[in-house]
């Protein structure tokens, strides 16, 4: 299976296995700029060139005995699975992609038709219940994740620890996991211990994020978005998520983890 969803610089300073919808194209960039003293021009996602990836067939080679051999700093980083699903849905359900077009063809069309969801028109700006709708699009989740009908989970929704563990299960392993919400402090902490060939001040650094503007605005706090059974499904999803990554599924509101990540605790549990 190898490394899918793994990026790694083209000095080899650092590998970063990419968990969608966690600050990726901020962490992309930066890993750019730490070889050539510039960003990418544009979505660190669409790069061919620059920076290996596990998608490029040239790079393989190159990231699976870096990786297997641990000769790199490794990281990844994660996000509270509350605020994570919910971008998701204003991102890729309810947002025009960067083509222009729906995300997935007929994947909205299908949502609205079996789920009653509501996407805010052709362009994704109307009014529309934002509650009711990303509730229904929360069934439809789990339904993927849980039964992979009516399709197979989409990576922008699928557990965090999935793409957490695809790196251990195939040889890697990290030397450090930080959220999203304490960005600065995590991304440091792996240029702390990393050689870069361009040195990097992270307070000058801007955040890259490309589904901004994708879709409508957010019009109510996140905890608005997650009644009893909301919560229930998000744990039914998640469940290992909040344990693994130290979030606190009772309080929604609560975006902050509650713990700090113990990273053999992580290769344990996700390692089988």
């Amino acid at each position: 299976m190898g490394f899918p969803g793994t990026w790694m610089t083209e000095s080899e300073s650092m590998v970063y296995r990419v968990v969608p919808k966690c600050a990726c194209s901020t962490i992309g960039q930066i890993m750019y700029f730490s070889d050539h003293g510039q960003f990418f021009d544009g979505d660190i996602h669409d790069a061919k060139g620059g920076m290996h990836k596990w998608a490029f067939d040239q790079s393989q080679g190159l990231i699976s005995t870096n990786v297997r051999n641990h000769a790199s700093f490794s990281f990844t980083c994660v996000r509270n699975p509350y605020t994570r699903i919910l971008s998701s849905f204003f991102d890729k359900i309810c947002g025009i992609q960067r083509n222009g077009k729906r995300y997935r063809g007929n994947l909205v069309p299908t949502l609205i038709y079996n789920y009653g969801i509501e996407v805010g028109g052709d362009d994704g700006k109307g009014e529309f219940d934002q509650i009711a709708s990303f509730r229904r699009f929360l069934l439809f989740a789990r339904d993927t994740i849980r039964w992979r009908r009516p399709m197979d989970p989409d990576i922008h929704w699928s557990a965090m620890s999935g793409h957490v563990s695809t790196f251990i299960v195939n040889g890697g392993q990290y030397d450090r996991i930080f959220w999203t919400e304490k960005f600065n402090d995590g991304m440091q902490g792996v240029l702390d211990k990393t050689d870069t060939q361009h040195a990097i001040a992270l307070s000058d650094i801007p955040r890259f994020n490309e589904s901004e503007g994708h879709g409508p605005k957010r019009a109510h706090a996140v905890e608005d978005y997650f009644d009893d059974l909301s919560m229930h499904l998000v744990y039914e999803i998640y469940k290992q998520d909040f344990e693994l990554f130290k979030y606190d599924f009772h309080d929604p509101s609560n975006k902050m983890p509650i713990g700090e990540i113990d990273l053999d605790e992580v290769h344990a549990k996700l390692g089988d």
